[in-house]
């Protein structure tokens, strides 16, 4: 039998009466009827699309960066690891003169999965006397080797293992789908930790326990190499180069010789026979770190994580720590420096203009359309579908854990309206092309604003103030408290 409604609880319990009314409400409205048509059969975001905002949110930038092909992670969440990679690939193809480049994700894809494996596994050994339904054991035991990750989890793996162009390692059935692979290796993982906490309890020595874990170690590491192939060592590298500035020169220096002159010859006459006679890089027998000191022309280290999360709780100008957010066990925690939207504003338009892309992170759900590629509250106006607004500030929305950042991508482009400011800008993601135009998105800066909270800056962009901030001894963040989750 339905609980009767009385006076003692009115306005606790929906009454009949109330649904009537609500109901009554919304009938008595034309636009509801036209709304409720339009998202039953369309859905929610091509019913509240704007063709007006799209409209006014033109395609065309006055800083735009020239990039490679669009990438694409797939049905996996490596986002930060390719828009990571989508950085570094722009400074290599403009370094070397290279048509497109692309580095292998599946080699980094591999070592974040076993040094996520080992150091979830030395987290269950930092917390054994903590009850499995502690809210601390319960954040560190959520997801212990999932996909998603953060710019320093980059940083960290290619210090230890270096970098190699996909020819070397291509893509696995399994990091183009990643679901049941990460399935089972965190069901492993789970067995691991009920094994050490219970050899614990029996009285084993935290040495004795470590010696498991790493003979546990053996184990992840083999169902990583069944997974996605065991990465080379060494590896050959051939690349053609589209211009030789080098060889002009040359020809200009000494173009009466004979040598210029039979050099050219030859060149025609290959050329002529189809014969591609580009100059081209190759490369013998080289490993992974020697490929990036040699061919990626920036320092991972040389960028610095800045935020902005207008929150009381975490004030501007300082240095932030998440604890337990490494994926390397010897490196410490996620670092950032959270900072006024003006400055934030500042660095990305200042590393753009000076033509270096910018990895960024977002929440990439909020007035979103994938299938045209835009970011775009005046755009996607829900508020005008649902008859109601959605005006949380950008602190409210962090703090109650509506937008925290869920996705990175790259940064490739900006407008500059007569005013100085940015209106727009351009962003490379990682769906492919079939999203977006070609795989490319624009975001107006309104929404840039809102749910975009942290960027990879390069030192030489920020001021000596924020670098000075650095230096501070970070203030330490438990790990429910960030103001983003690993990015999918």
């Amino acid at each position: 039998m339905a609980t009767q409604t009385t006076n003692g609880n009115k306005g606790v319990a929906l009454g009949r009466d109330d649904i009537e009314r609500y109901s009554k409400a919304f009938n008595a409205e034309r636009a509801n009827k036209v709304a409720a048509n339009a998202a039953v059969s369309a859905g929610v975001l091509k019913a509240a699309t704007d063709y007006r905002g799209a409209r006014d949110l033109p395609r065309d930038f006055s800083v735009e960066l020239k990039q490679g092909a669009i990438t694409n992670q797939e049905r996996s969440g490596r986002c930060w690891m390719f828009a990571a990679l989508n950085t570094l690939r722009y400074e290599v193809m403009h370094r070397w003169n290279l048509e497109d480049f692309e580095f292998s994700e599946n080699y980094l894809f591999f070592w974040d999965k076993v040094e996520k494996s080992n150091a979830y596994l030395e987290n269950v050994l930092a917390t054994l006397d903590e009850p499995t339904d502690s809210r601390l054991f319960q954040a560190i035991n959520e997801y212990p080797a999932d996909d998603g990750g953060w710019w320093q989890m980059f940083v960290g793996l290619v210090d230890k293992y270096g970098l190699m162009p996909k020819s070397a390692y291509p893509e696995s059935a399994n990091s183009r789908d990643s679901l049941y692979f990460t399935e089972y290796l965190t069901m492993k993982l789970h067995e691991f930790a009920i094994d050490l906490r219970n050899r614990h309890e029996a009285g084993a020595t935290l040495e004795e326990l470590r010696d498991i874990k790493v003979d546990d170690m053996e184990t992840v590491y083999r169902i990583c190499a069944v997974a996605l192939g065991e990465p080379p060592a060494t590896f050959d590298f051939l690349a053609r180069v589209k211009g030789d500035d080098d060889e002009d020169n040359k020809k200009k220096d000494d173009k009466d010789s004979a040598e210029a002159t039979a050099a050219e010859a030859k060149r025609k006459a290959e050329a002529k026979a189809g014969i591609d006679t580009s100059r081209q890089i190759r490369e013998y027998g080289i490993t992974p770190m020697e490929f990036y000191r040699k061919y990626v022309p920036v320092d991972v280290d040389d960028f610095v994580t800045i935020c902005n999360a207008p929150m009381k709780r975490t004030p501007f100008n300082r240095h932030y720590e998440i604890k337990y957010s490494s994926n390397i066990a010897e490196l410490p925690g996620m670092r950032y420096v959270n900072v006024p939207s003006d400055v934030f504003h500042k660095a990305a338009i200042d590393q753009l203009t000076a033509g270096h892309p910018i990895w960024f992170a977002c929440d990439c759900d909020k007035f979103a359309l994938r299938g045209p590629g835009v970011f775009d509250e005046a755009t996607v106006r829900v508020d005008q579908l649902f008859g109601t607004t959605f005006d949380m500030s950008k602190a409210q929305g962090l703090e109650y854990g509506d937008c925290p950042s869920n996705h990175a991508m790259t940064l490739t482009g900006v407008n500059i309206a007569p005013n100085g400011q940015a209106d727009r800008w351009k962003i490379e993601n990682s769906w492919g092309k079939a999203n977006g135009v070609d795989g490319y998105f624009v975001a107006s800066d309104q929404w840039f604003s809102r749910f975009i909270t942290e960027l990879i800056i390069r030192k030489e962009f920020l001021s000596p103030e924020t670098l000075a901030v650095i230096e501070q001894e970070p203030v330490m963040l438990e790990p429910w408290e960030p103001l983003t989750a690993r990015c999918e």
